[in-house]
Order: structure tokens, then sequence, then C-alpha cells
């Protein structure tokens, strides 16, 4: 049986997985540069082993209220198509392997406004949404403008 290997996180009551493939650390929040004139649920950048990652309030982008100031929050860095983002959730709990078998798409396909959503995992005691970074990436509005500083203040550090 294939199994589908995700680190879960929560964000809100909800638990959340993301492949492990894409997954490069997760972090403590620490100092984030803040850039002005960024959408909401950007908070800044953060200088994290050596690579300047922008930072999302995953919180934010899902539910409207800022994880950033609650305590032991984590970051979780993820590999996207062209860069490092961070995604701010309230807690990063374990890794998971979750049976292919239990994951559907089923009322997923409702949701238009959440097309980073790829599948639900139905299991016994718990249901946890999947969430593909790359998608999330190209979806957010103004990531594209993000990516463009963060790969010209990378120049300038060089």
């Amino acid at each position: 049986m294939s199994t589908f290997k995700a680190v879960i996180v929560q964000c809100g009551n909800e638990e959340y997985a993301i492949a492990v493939d894409s997954v490069v650390s997760i972090e403590k929040l620490e100092k984030v540069n803040p850039i002005p004139h960024l959408p909401d649920y950007m908070l800044g950048l953060m200088k994290i082993r050596g690579e300047l990652v922008p930072i999302l309030d995953f919180e934010r982008i899902l539910y409207g209220k800022s994880a950033a100031n609650m305590q032991d929050v984590r970051i979780v860095v993820v590999q996207t198509d062209d860069l490092y983002i961070g995604l701010v959730v309230l807690d990063a709990k374990e890794i998971m392997e979750i049976p292919q078998s239990s994951l559907t798409t089923s009322g997923l396909m409702a949701y238009s406004r959440t097309p980073y959503f790829t599948s639900v995992a139905n299991l016994d005691d718990r249901m946890i949404t999947l969430v593909d970074p790359v998608i999330l990436s190209k979806t957010l509005a103004g990531m594209d403008e993000i990516g463009d500083y963060v790969h010209a203040q990378t120049k300038q550090e060089q």
C-alpha cells in the first residue's frame, strides 16, 4: 500500500499536511525584516541558513488573523519552483505517513479560492487537508513581486 509522507501543521483548529519532499526545515520565528507595501499576509524577510526567505503568515492567509504574535509558532520553510518561502503556523506537530487510499478530492472543488488545497486525508480520528506550496506561491497575489525582490536582494549580496 503506498503512502504519502507529510509534515502535519496546525492553523486555526485545523490540521494541514505539506509533503515532506517540499519541506526544507522547520524554524522558530526570529527577527523578520519588514518590507513596506507588502500584502498583509507577508511579514517580511528572514535570513535562514544564509538564504533570504519571505515569511508568509499562513494563519492570516487561511483565517484572516495573524499568528505572528502567538507563542511558540513555527516557520515551515518550503521549496517552491524558484524560491524558499516560510509559512508561519501555530505548530508543526509531526511527520506522518498518510495512506494514498485515504486521500480524496471530493468537496474541494467547491473552494475555487483555495486551489493550493490538493486533497483531504480522511483518517479514522482526524481530517487533514493537503497543501501544495508551489500552487500556494503561484496563486497568492503579490508573490511574483516578492520573488523578484528576493532575487534582487540576493544578487546585491553576492
